[in-house]
């Protein structure tokens, strides 16, 4: 049998004390061990307490709130006549306005966008801080003039910003209000010019109401196929061929079907081509219809306009037709096309570029005659960079023993850009663009700009 280990005396004395510490010790770390424990647990209990409150408050509020309605898809290449004058929506929300009805959803959006462009014009300049200088307006090329230095104009005046408030009601019944602004609205006094602050001042674009298959207000004349529009890094770019009119209204959309009664003005040239004036006279509305067919395959649309023209006591009718849309070539290609004529179709061509009537040598009016169209392929070499080439005309059958032979006869363009988004929702564009203008006397004018942009959409 081993012997038993044993310790030198000296050493008992001082593992007693030890011993004797750590056994009256023990009781208070497990006290402290359970103290920390429980506050814990407490605080774990409280933070589940909160979280299943936030649950249950989501819960209720999504129960509570009706569907948000669909947005429209971009402002310049949607597919309906109503939802065209909608830019894209981020999801909207639920806001607390007094006013509105229970469960209203508001949505807000736009896009800066930053504009460079240097312009030459062989029959002299575009008058400084005019519509011309800031997008393609065929009616002010220069004709008949002198050459001179090419011209360079920066602005932001064509940021947008939108607003609109949806609600559905418990029968429902979608009710929606949109109301839009952009920055193109002149600002031509002593601390707004280009000298100082360039200002600008803020203009409607679009402001109506729709219920279910109604609207009321300004937005997009029903003869106007947004949806057939090319990309361009100019306002519209196939200005030439282009019917263009925001102007209030009353619509009504059933499939696809789209009737308008809008508002009424005559565009007047005088007799031998004198001063061009309009006419608030008239006592009906323009009246308009439009048939619009959409597939995979793209859209095809026809619209037809009639209006009455008057001035004082002498009025006219005429009539006007539209075919428009977009064909898909493939996944990565589409053509846009359109092609208008009618007599009397002045005001909406081309900004305005030719009047609605001419006046009669015995003061009767008469609806002038005019055509325009434009095409235009676009082209994605990827998802981030794409082009677009374009061109557009437009023609007008003057009298000219009415008109005189300083009106304009017929202009062109002919554009191509390059589009890039490094990151979604922003694009960096240029584009070359070619224009002419000719009158009835034989004179004409060529111009020709380099435009970039840089614009964010929100």
């Amino acid at each position: 049998m081993p012997p038993s280990p044993s310790f030198p005396v000296p050493v008992l004395p001082r593992l007693l004390p030890l011993a004797l510490t750590l056994a009256l010790m023990a009781p208070g770390l497990a006290l402290a061990q359970s103290s920390k424990e429980a506050e814990l647990e407490a605080r774990i209990a409280e933070l589940e307490r909160l979280v299943a409150e936030l649950r249950a408050e989501r819960a209720a509020t999504a129960a509570a709130a009706p569907a948000a309605t669909p947005s429209a898809p971009a402002s310049l290449a949607t597919s309906g006549a109503v939802a065209a004058a909608t830019p894209p929506a981020p999801a909207s929300v639920p806001v607390s306005m007094p006013t509105a009805n229970a469960g209203t959803r508001l949505s807000i959006g736009g896009f800066i966008k930053f504009d460079a462009s240097v312009s030459d014009s062989d029959a002299g300049q575009i008058a400084e801080g005019t519509a011309g200088r800031m997008f393609h307006l065929p009616a002010a090329i220069p004709v008949g003039g002198q050459g001179g230095d090419a011209y360079t104009d920066f602005g932001a005046q064509f940021s947008r910003l939108w607003i609109a408030a949806d609600h559905q009601t418990d029968a429902g019944d979608k009710v929606k209000a949109h109301l839009e602004v952009d920055f193109f609205g002149g600002g031509s006094n002593n601390l707004g010019n280009e000298v100082a602050t360039n200002t600008h001042g803020v203009t409607l674009r679009h402001a109506y109401v729709s219920w279910n298959r109604w609207l009321a207000g300004q937005t997009w004349s029903n003869f106007m196929d947004t949806a057939a529009l090319p990309e361009a890094v100019d306002f519209v770019g196939v200005t030439d061929g282009t019917v263009f009119v925001r102007q209030a209204q009353l619509r009504y959309t059933r499939g696809d079907w789209s009737f308008s009664a809008e508002n009424p003005q005559t565009t007047v040239l005088a007799h031998g081509g004198g001063s061009r004036y309009n006419s608030g006279d008239n006592v009906l509305p323009d009246f308009t219809a439009r048939w619009q067919k959409k597939g995979d395959w793209g859209h095809v649309s026809v619209a037809a306009l009639l209006r009455q023209y008057k001035d004082g006591e002498e009025s006219a009718n005429g009539a006007s037709l539209s075919v428009s849309g977009r064909f898909n070539l493939g996944p990565q290609d589409d053509l846009r096309y359109a092609l208008n004529h009618g007599k009397g179709i002045g005001r909406y061509l081309a900004f305005g570029l030719g009047p609605d009537t001419l006046v009669e040598a015995d003061g009767s009016l008469s609806p002038l005659g005019g055509s325009g169209g434009f095409v235009a392929w676009r082209h994605a070499f990827n998802p981030r960079l794409r082009s677009n080439l374009m061109y557009a005309a437009t023609h007008f059958d003057n009298d000219t023993d009415l008109t005189g032979l300083g009106i304009t006869r017929s202009t062109q363009t002919l554009r191509a850009n390059l589009i890039y988004s490094p990151l979604p929702k922003l694009d960096v564009g240029a584009e070359i663009s070619w224009g002419e203008r000719q009158l009835e006397n034989g004179q004409e004018g060529e111009i020709k700009r380099l435009q970039t942009t840089v614009k964010y959409s929100f």
